[in-house]
């Protein structure tokens, strides 16, 4: 049946990562059959295993609760002038803000946002909203129902990280120093 190659061709083929239950269903619905935890846990070692190899550039990484193929780490240089001489637009410092703002807050409403930045963020928000790295959570049961907006699954994969627990703490994050030689 070889497993491990109908999953690893799995991760290959998802542009976003793929969830272990998603996996298991494709599987258990193309080979029609039933299989078994222990299979699928042996599988994702096999090729977490393989892919740490020196042999490959990039490696399965469990990454925003699912399998995804990224670099090395030793590549990222290389990858990122590739990135930087072919980029298309960055976030801007408002965008940013506005998006680190719903990261630690969410799911929050534009009002809030507002309120925290002090600025309109409307424009923000539809980049953000446009780029796929927040989404609509709901609606507040706050006056006039205004929209929720929580951090997307592209946003823990564009940032690297597996869950919202993972990023830092704000006693964690060191304010820039104003200290000469510091």
């Amino acid at each position: 049946m070889q497993l491990s190659k109908h999953i690893e061709a799995l991760i290959f083929a998802a542009d976003t990562p793929i969830k272990r239950e998603e996996i298991r269903s494709v599987l258990e619905t193309h080979l029609e059959t039933t299989i078994s935890a222990a299979d699928l846990e042996a599988a994702y070692a096999e090729l977490l295993s393989k892919y740490s190899s020196d042999d490959f550039v990039f490696e399965i990484v469990e990454i925003a609760d699912g399998f995804k193929f990224l670099s090395k780490g030793a590549y990222h240089g290389t990858i990122g002038t590739y990135l930087k001489q072919n980029a298309k637009k960055k976030l801007s410092q408002a965008a940013l803000e506005t998006l680190s703002i719903i990261a630690y807050k969410q799911p929050v409403s534009k009002s809030e946002v507002e309120q925290i930045r002090g600025v309109n963020c409307d424009y923000a928000v539809q980049k953000l909203l446009e780029k796929e790295l927040i989404a609509i959570a709901g609606r507040s049961e706050s006056a006039g129902r205004p929209l929720l907006y929580a951090t997307s699954s592209k946003f823990m994969d564009y940032f690297g990280i597996k869950n919202i627990k993972e990023l830092p703490k704000p006693k964690d994050i060191k304010e820039a120093s104003s200290e000469i030689g510091a």
